[in-house]
């Protein structure tokens, strides 16, 4: 009973995802009128309008919307299909805040913005597109059920007639019953070309929301020149750190031990007592001193990632963990040293807010490389509401990860779990 229960679940999984399509196809066609059609009649009235100066006041409201819907578009490719489309915007001045006292400098860099124009393409176009696309699978699938479940039954109500499930005229109980096996035919159809015509939709969706090729090169030179922005004011912070802790501590513990001996000196004689108290103090500051430098040596590069790298270093960090950790990690080889560095302390700052903030009583770390790219995710059972803005460290590695154009995401909703992702291009 178990084998046929196998045996049927990928064609229960295989429906059940025909009909996702088809649900899919519905919101498509949907949003293809009321958004698309709407939204457009609304923009070219606002484009027709800007000659009285009225369509200057309401363009960046109105581009909020339009590319509130381009977004959810570009959402749902990621959801359906795992490939994200990517904004092809330069700048946000139609993405949020109104301001009425830039509005003619908003309206200037909109509408200096190929993606705006490329937007108002794609709404006249999917107007069309999504219609029949999305619109199509779930018509033959209900007419197909129409014929399958209605016309049999309720064609004496209505008479001879063309049509209600069938493509003949119906003149008796016969015609009518003939709609079963063309129903079955349309619903079987429909189920078919549902994904075919999604994935088409996707594509349509991608040629015309995802950024052209100068576009990508621009909102590329803009993120190399933000992100090494990020990568010299955290190198800063960085190096302004390690000159306040050797200041503060091995610096000042130095110091301190350079006066105790040269009191020592002095009273060597006089007095034995103070100089042996003297040499103790002096002995104990050396000894914190010691621990202070290989604290901040540590910080800068852990001795136990060069000694056993990443692999063995993420380990030893899950083993000092006060909660159990459950740890995965799957690499052929050790990643450059930069890059080693960087995943180390990403997975290290991951752990410790663990710890600070996020209530848990078990964790897990996942390593792996594939495609190109190294990719780490640790993850907790705790209380969740992890945010980048919220100051909890997070902000600091997403600059670390940026200077080696990487990324982190994170899944935190309130009450748990947490999951922070990281990924790093990696090529061996």
């Amino acid at each position: 009973m178990d084998e046929v229960g196998a045996a049927r679940s990928p064609k229960r999984r295989g429906i059940t995802e025909r009909l996702r399509w088809c649900t899919r196809g519905l919101l498509i066609a949907v949003l293809s009128q009321a958004g698309s059609v709407v939204l457009l009649a609304v923009t070219i009235t606002t484009f027709a309008t800007m000659v009285i100066g009225v369509g200057f006041l309401i363009l960046p409201v109105v581009m909020v919307a339009v590319r509130g819907l381009a977004n959810f578009h570009r959402r749902t490719a990621l959801e359906w299909s795992g490939k994200a489309i990517d904004a092809p915007y330069r700048d946000t001045a139609g993405d949020g805040a109104y301001d009425t006292a830039g509005t003619f400098a908003q309206c200037r860099r909109l509408l200096a913005d190929p993606a705006t124009w490329r937007d108002v393409l794609w709404m006249l176009l999917d107007s069309v597109v999504g219609l029949v696309l999305g619109l199509l699978p779930a018509a033959l699938v209900a007419y197909g059920l129409n014929g399958i479940l209605v016309t049999p039954l309720l064609w004496e109500s209505m008479g001879p007639h063309w049509g209600f499930g069938a493509t003949w005229f119906i003149t008796d109980q016969g015609d009518a019953n003939l709609a079963i096996p063309q129903g079955f035919l349309l619903v079987l159809l429909g189920l078919l070309i549902a994904p075919p015509l999604g994935r088409l939709h996707l594509r349509f969706n991608r040629a015309l929301l995802a950024p052209t090729r100068n576009a990508r090169l621009t909102l590329r030179v803009e993120h190399l020149t933000e992100t090494r922005s990020d990568a010299v004011e955290s190198q800063a912070a960085e190096l302004r750190r390690i000159e306040r802790d050797l200041h503060d501590g091995a610096q000042a513990r130095l110091v301190s031990l350079g006066m105790k001996l040269g009191l020592a000196d002095t009273q060597l004689e006089s007095n034995p007592a103070l100089v042996r108290q003297l040499l103790a103090d002096a002995m104990e500051s050396s000894s914190q001193a010691l621990t202070e430098l290989r604290d901040l040596v540590r910080g800068i590069h852990p001795p136990v990632l060069a000694e056993r790298g990443l692999d063995g270093a993420v380990r030893a960090l899950a083993m000092a963990l006060a909660i159990p950790v459950d740890v995965h990690i799957d690499l052929p080889r050790r990643p450059q040293a930069p890059i080693e560095s960087a995943a180390y302390f990403v997975i290290a700052e991951a752990l410790a807010n663990v710890t600070k903030h996020s209530g848990a009583n078990c964790a897990s770390i996942r390593l792996w490389h594939a495609d190109g790219t190294l990719r780490a995710q640790v993850g907790d059972n705790g209380r969740g509401g992890a945010r980048a803005e919220g100051g909890s460290g997070l902000r600091g590695l997403q600059r670390r990860l940026a200077a080696f154009d990487g990324r982190i995401d994170i899944s935190s909703p309130v009450g748990g779990p947490t999951l922070v992702t990281m990924e790093l291009p990696c090529a061996w």
